[in-house]
């Protein structure tokens, strides 16, 4: 592989970032246990740099780079700036959680950007390698973090299911991709979806390896029925790593869909293929996300149940297979990862030395002890079932109406459907704060950059939804300018 020095511009951040990790990481060395909010400053301010670099290029056209192995477009740049933000927001959410727990280490913080580092190379691949390598990456930081709390059973456990589940994945996306390659005789995507184009791929073989592929990208998705590790990962990882897991990689899994279903096989002929398999998935997470979240009594259990729901959502967006549904997709993505964020950064405000308030009883009479959090979680909960004028009413409606207009309406039917089943335990949520007596009378006493935050995250929620068309105008204008349909 050759490349010149220009090349080095649409990887400026990633670049960047590799170079902070290496430093940070040395740096770490020299500080002692006591001044770790050093290392937190720093991993702090490198992903905030790494987000500026990133959106200084977003509306940008297309460009590759590391002989085209590479690429550098408004789609990947606006997910790279989503990702530092979100990972920016959950480490400060977490910090008042780790120290008490021994885990606010230089590890935690070098794993955190390292995962950032295999998304963003995710976000950014062009090539079948590096796409894997961007995945292995990603998977192997998450798979550490989620065994940090080497004392918890449980958190021990969690990891095992991860990385067993997560290798057997890879090895399916990885058998897939060779598939792929055997039919086209090329691992690079545009060289993959020109043999497709133009019929010089075997055709038998890369259906095969479709299947294989789609496995794999189901996965990471954590959509039915290859989400049998969410709940006990969501559950089993201390909440600070949940956070994690489940927020942003969900941008970099939107942008691996993307690159590998809509750039590399998005051809007609496989068009159809792929989107029959994706209705069994989403419509799978759809039912068993809903109907599983209402028997839960473990408010972590309950959100992964409900992010295999939204990934069902999510899903109906990408199989419409036009430029409006990827923009939904895009659009529902980024809410989920907002509501998210509120969801499990309300868990970590709540907890304390000693204790996780992880079950839905911890949050009975939370009106009483502190309304502002109680309204905040409202919203959350509001958005998540899709209840106006909050921004998960129109992450619906907008994916909602992609797939009636590929003359799906059966689709959309069930979805709305199971829709009003799953605000069965959001509501239920919002009536454990605001109806019944609380447990405990402790209050809620957060630092400010959490209270910030928290109050910041909720309004968004609030406000976004009031004025949903800047956030989807951006969505769409990334779609439009990053991908192009044969």
């Amino acid at each position: 592989m050759e490349f010149s020095i220009t090349d080095l511009m649409p990887a400026a951040a990633d670049i960047f970032l590799l170079c902070a990790v290496s430093v940070i990481l040395i740096i770490d060395l020299f500080v002692s246990d006591q001044r770790k909010i050093v290392t937190y400053g720093l991993t702090q301010a490198a992903l905030l740099i790494t987000a500026i670099i990133a959106a200084r290029s977003i509306g940008t056209e297309p460009v590759s780079a590391f002989s085209g192995m590479f690429v550098g477009d408004a789609l990947g740049y606006f997910l790279k700036t989503g990702v530092c933000l979100t990972v920016m927001v959950g480490l400060a959410y977490s910090r008042a959680y780790l120290a008490p727990r021994g885990m606010y280490r230089g590890e935690y913080f070098v794993l955190a950007m390292l995962a950032v580092l295999g998304m963003m190379v995710m976000i950014s691949a062009n090539h079948f390698l590096v796409l894997y390598l961007g995945v292995e990456l990603l998977g192997l930081s998450l798979y550490s973090m989620v065994a940090l709390a080497r004392d918890s059973a449980r958190s021990t456990e969690g990891a095992m299911k991860y990385f067993v589940l997560g290798a057997l994945a890879s090895g399916m996306l990885l058998y897939g991709m060779s598939m792929i390659y055997g039919a086209t005789g090329s691992l690079g995507i545009p060289e993959i979806a020109d043999a497709v184009q133009q019929g010089n791929a075997n055709s038998t073989i890369l259906k095969f390896g479709l299947v294989f592929v789609v496995a794999g990208i189901g996965f990471k998705f954590g959509a039915a029925p290859f989400h049998m590790w969410v709940p006990d990962v969501y559950h089993g990882a201390p909440t600070a790593v949940t956070l994690l897991i489940g927020t942003a990689p969900k941008l970099a899994a939107f942008a691996f869909a993307m690159r590998l279903l809509v750039e590399a096989l998005g051809a007609e002929q496989l068009v159809v293929e792929w989107r029959q398999m994706l209705v069994l998935l989403s419509v799978a997470s759809l039912v068993i996300g809903n109907v599983a979240a209402i028997a839960q009594t473990n408010l972590k259990r309950m959100l992964a149940y409900s992010t295999i729901s939204h990934m069902g959502f999510l899903l109906l967006g990408v199989l419409s297979g036009t430029l409006e549904g990827y923009g939904a997709a895009m659009f529902y993505v980024c809410v989920y990862v907002l509501m998210g964020l509120g969801a499990f950064g309300m868990i970590l405000l709540m907890s304390r030395d000693g204790f996780e308030a992880e079950e839905l009883d911890d949050l009975k009479g939370l009106n009483q002890r502190n309304p502002w959090y109680a309204f905040v979680m409202l919203l959350i909960m509001f958005s998540m079932a899709g209840v106006p004028p909050t921004i998960g009413f129109w992450a619906k409606l907008y994916v909602l109406q992609a797939v009636v207009s590929i003359g799906y309406v059966w689709l959309a039917v069930v979805a709305a459907a199971f829709s009003l089943i799953g605000a069965f335990y959001y509501l239920r949520v919002v009536k454990l704060m605001y109806f019944d007596e609380p447990q405990r009378d402790e209050r809620i006493e957060p630092g400010f950059d959490c209270r910030v935050l928290m109050s910041a995250n909720g309004l968004a929620v609030l406000a976004l939804g009031m004025m949903p068309g800047l956030l989807l105008a951006v969505c769409v204008s990334a779609i439009h300018l990053s991908v192009r349909l044969p």
